[in-house]
């Protein structure tokens, strides 16, 4: 099997899913958002898992996408190509702004800094009056019809879904490409020793300031194509708790791991789903112990476990 074949079979799979969900409009919904928090979960997990930034800023990133590309486009009355660019230009030069404040900083300071950042977004939301709607947000608009060769058509229905699938297997190839690359081995003994990879020739400050661009750049990306899930942006979304839940996301899969982070993402979303019809609004209670419960005894997450059981009956075969 060629490198590019896994790559196909997983485009071909979740535009597959796409179209055979094109009839039902509420799992059609659940499966975008799905797909645009898997996308969150991986670029969280190289800030945090690989490059080892306790970062609280990667929701903000998210909103600010969102909120550019709707504030661009229906009040500002720019093209959508042109909102997309203008907004991925703004995530970029707020993510070196805070990156650079941010290198200075580490750990528990580190994630306090980001915190205020993500906190003072939600204030600009809130208090932005007409042009960001407020606490209600803004909502009771459509993507625009696109036009290629003379003729115009609107991403809807299964095609939206693509496009999300195919942002959301561009973010996993951006992310695993640098893993593997100098890039990605820099990130891992900056995380793992900083005055070790410096001696070594690192640029600790710079390798941090472009992680963490690339990261909320993907982010704000992200939050672009959520813009046109539900045709509504409104602060309480783009709010700490989904920050921390992101956290236990990355943590539960295996921090470090992008499998871990595609697992991790894709069980706490759909466990919810799954408790509440059984235990109601207790849900919350064992949703939380289940948390607690596996970061104290699978430290590794469910990628670690995995790699135990392989390991084990893997020499039982042998």
């Amino acid at each position: 099997m060629t490198r590019a074949a896994p790559w196909l079979a997983a485009a071909a799979a979740m535009i597959a899913v796409a179209f055979l969900l094109k009839d039902f409009g509420y799992y059609s919904d659940q499966y975008r958002k799905l797909m645009l928090w898997v996308a969150l979960a991986l670029g969280f997990n190289f800030l945090f898992g690989i490059a080892g930034q306790v970062a609280f800023s990667h929701f903000a990133f998210y909103g600010i996408g969102a909120y550019a590309v709707v504030i661009l486009t229906f009040k500002a009355g720019l093209p959508l190509g042109v909102a997309v660019v203008l907004g991925l230009a703004l995530c970029a030069v707020l993510a070196i702004a805070v990156g650079i404040a941010a290198t200075r900083l580490e750990g528990f300071y580190l994630a306090l800094a980001t915190m205020a950042f993500a906190q003072l977004f939600l204030v600009v939301l809130t208090e932005g009056g007409a042009v960001t709607g407020g606490a209600g947000g803004i909502a009771n608009y459509r993507l625009p019809a696109l036009e290629l060769g003379g003729r115009r058509f609107t991403l809807t229905g299964p095609y939206y879904t693509s496009l999300i699938a195919l942002v959301l297997l561009a973010t996993f190839f951006v992310f695993w490409r640098l893993d593997r690359s100098y890039f990605g081995r820099a990130c891992r003994a900056i995380r793992d020793n900083p005055e070790a990879a410096a001696a070594m020739g690192v640029d600790v400050a710079r390798t941090k300031i472009v992680v963490f661009t690339v990261t909320s750049v993907l982010a704000g990306a992200a939050g672009m194509a959520y813009a046109f899930v539900d045709n509504i942006v409104n602060p309480p979304v783009f709010g700490l708790e989904n920050v921390f839940l992101l956290l236990f996301m990355v943590i539960i899969g295996g921090s470090g791991r992008h499998a871990g982070a595609v697992v991790g993402a894709i069980l706490l979303y759909m466990l919810p789903y799954v408790l509440t019809p059984l235990i109601g609004h207790h849900q919350a209670l064992v949703f939380g112990i289940v948390m607690v419960a596996a970061m104290l005894f699978r430290p590794d997450g469910l990628v670690g476990v995995y790699d135990r059981l392989r390991a084990r009956y893997g020499r039982g075969a042998a």
